[in-house]
């Protein structure tokens, strides 16, 4: 029995006692007594179960606490993770970044070496073909039937001429070389 059904008891009996002059009631003592050993007798199992709630209370309330802590702990773990995952990505992003533009300025700048190659090839290809074309249109004028008296001058101009475009096709080729490497 709980100390309060004792205590409820208690009261009844109190309230239905006989009334006296001057406001008083009549008890029996032994009834009086008896609920008093059955609150004496209840009370410690009622004490117990109290030390039990509150000492569970104290152990729930510490295994709640110990959880929350757990999980703020967790949760700033995670946190700072995601954090260094995003200064990862973002360092990748920039890195790459300054790759691309290196990259991009470096075939710039070959696309523009290159043309300049090409350009200076090509003009001295057109100078060789210009050298050449004049050689052979000095072959054709030579070949044209001309008077007796002027072909040894022509062989001699077409020899000098000859010997001017083999040595002008070497330095030609050593400049374009060396302007390129």
């Amino acid at each position: 029995m709980s100390i309060y059904r004792v205590i409820d008891r208690l009261e009844t009996y109190v309230r239905e006692g006989t009334w006296v002059p001057f406001g008083h009631r009549i008890l029996s003592e032994e009834r009086l007594v008896e609920y008093i050993e059955k609150m004496r007798s209840t009370l410690p199992e009622e004490v117990g179960r109290a030390k039990v709630i509150a000492t569970n209370k104290d152990r729930v309330i510490r295994d709640a606490q110990e959880k929350a802590q757990q999980i703020v702990t967790e949760a700033v773990a995670q946190k700072n993770e995601l954090v260094e995952q995003e200064d990862v990505l973002k360092q990748a992003r920039t890195t790459a970044e300054i790759v691309l533009r290196e990259a991009e300025e470096k075939a710039r700048r070959i696309r523009a070496g290159a043309d300049s190659y090409a350009a200076a090839v090509l003009a001295d290809l057109e100078a060789r073909l210009a050298t050449a074309l004049g050689s052979v249109q000095k072959g054709q004028e030579a070949l044209r039937p001309r008077p007796q008296g002027s072909a040894p001058v022509a062989d001699a101009a077409a020899k000098s001429k000859r010997a001017a475009f083999d040595a002008l096709d070497e330095a030609t080729v050593r400049e374009a070389v060396e302007v390129h490497t």
